[in-house]
């Protein structure tokens, strides 16, 4: 029975992965714990596994004094002399051996106890340590079991949870499905590691392409962004740090093969892979595919852009249900307003009208003023003067000028239409005639 010690501590340490030193510093605790239940807590007790004859041996300090106090933890020298040690000094501390045997099955049991719970706790630090590192990547795992909404998948060494927020709303998984799952975050608790996994999160649909673009893994091709509505459309920008390869070709694969690979993986989920360029406004431009765009007007205070693009293109730029335009915003970063060119001209035409209005204003500061993003006669009147005396071409007595007769304009102009509201004109009844229909005059 001693030697099946060494066994088991090497058994259990090849199956939970778990370093010997562990185990045999939990036999340890657990045996002085047992003792301590046997034989008092006073007593000063060590345990000390002895690999020769595969067991842990106990011993009980005691301290050498001229007169005993405590019997728990003194011994008189006289007595150290005959049972101990020969050679005992007063002051020194001397190990006894303890019998093993005597322990009751209530303190054996709890130190069962003891050394299983250390294990369990051994064994969830491996697997947090292990899994901790790997946050951002992508893993493997069968569907075990389904939890309300959630599903439980095997990951081999333990659980993970793929709540249903994290869940694309069209897949469905059945009982034993492989399903591969990006690794969101990794949490200790009170009942060991949770892994909380995703199939919605924009670093899978990275990971993928890391795993299918040799040039990705190589770092020739580095992606900048990506953009996902999950189970309907992606886009993905990527750059090439070699002139010779095309980044987007490189994504895309020889007849479409890897990016094809990454739309299977994705159950059907449209990608959109976007050149990475550094002028923002181009990089917008691409981002908007697969409309054409006519021209942006780029707000850097609001990090806005307008995107104008032609009659015919407004669907496709804006998307089903908006979703075109909302991942090109997410990608890029950019607040997108989109609008067609009859819109743009019509919104163009009354911003000059508007801003034309203004006593005093010619037509070459108002085009200025226009071109600097004012809007409207109210714009300038509810704008600081420094503003106005930022734009190149206008002089400063021009702007002072200008924003003073705004401001007057704007004061009468808002005056009057507050005094139409108190007093509306009264509403005229169109006269109606009555309609007679015509009498028959007797023959």
């Amino acid at each position: 029975m001693q030697q099946d010690l060494n066994r088991v501590i090497e058994q259990v340490s090849k199956e939970k992965g778990i370093d010997k030193s562990i185990l045999i510093s939990a036999l340890e605790n657990a045996m002085i714990s047992a003792a301590k239940k046997t034989f008092g807590h006073q007593r000063k007790i060590e345990a000390q596994f002895n690999p020769e004859i595969g067991e842990v041996e106990l011993f009980e300090a005691k301290t050498v004094v001229e007169t005993v106090v405590d019997e728990a933890t003194e011994v008189t020298l006289e007595v150290a002399h005959e049972t101990l040690d020969p050679d005992a000094e007063v002051g020194d501390e001397l190990l006894c051996k303890l019998d093993s045997s005597l322990f009751g099955r209530i303190a054996a049991q709890a130190a069962k106890q003891n050394i299983v719970q250390r294990v369990r706790d051994a064994e969830r630090e491996i697997i947090y340590n292990e899994f901790k590192g790997r946050e951002g990547q992508l893993v493997n795992g069968i569907v075990q079991r389904f939890e309300k909404r959630s599903i439980i998948v095997n990951l081999g060494r333990t659980d993970a949870i793929l709540p249903e927020k994290e869940q694309v709303p069209r897949e469905r998984y059945r009982q034993g499905d492989r399903i591969r799952a990006f690794i969101v975050s990794v949490e200790i608790t009170s009942r060991g590691p949770q892994i909380i996994l995703s199939r919605t999160h924009p670093g899978m649909l990275i990971q993928l392409f890391t795993q299918e673009v040799p040039e990705i893994y190589e770092g020739i091709v580095e992606i900048k962004g990506a953009a996902r509505e999950p189970g309907g459309r992606a886009k993905i920008a990527v750059v090439s740090h070699d002139h010779d390869v095309d980044p987007v070709g490189a994504c895309v694969g020889m007849k479409g093969t890897r990016v094809q690979s990454v739309v299977q993986e994705l159950r059907g989920e449209k990608i959109d892979i976007v050149h990475w360029l550094p002028d923002q406004a181009e990089y917008v431009c691409r981002a908007m595919a697969p409309a054409k765009v006519s021209k942006i007007i780029i707000d850097d205070d609001d990090h806005t852009m307008e995107v104008i693009v032609p009659d015919d293109q407004l669907s496709l730029a804006i998307g089903k249900k908006g979703q075109n335009v909302r991942l090109a915003s997410r990608l890029t970063g950019w607040r997108i307003d989109v609008r067609n060119e009859a819109e743009a001209e019509e919104e163009t035409r009354r911003a000059r009208q508007s801003i034309g209005a203004i006593p005093g204003i010619g037509e070459i500061a108002a085009e200025l003023i226009y071109q600097e993003g004012f809007k409207s006669a109210e714009d300038i009147a509810d704008s600081k003067l420094e503003e106005l005396l930022d734009i190149e071409g206008v002089s400063k007595e021009k702007a002072e000028a200008v924003h003073k007769s705004a401001t007057l304009y704007v004061a009468e102009k808002r005056t009057r239409e507050a005094e139409l509201a108190a007093n509306p004109p009264p509403v005229v009844e169109p006269e109606v005639a009555e309609a007679v229909a015509p009498v028959d005059e007797p023959s």
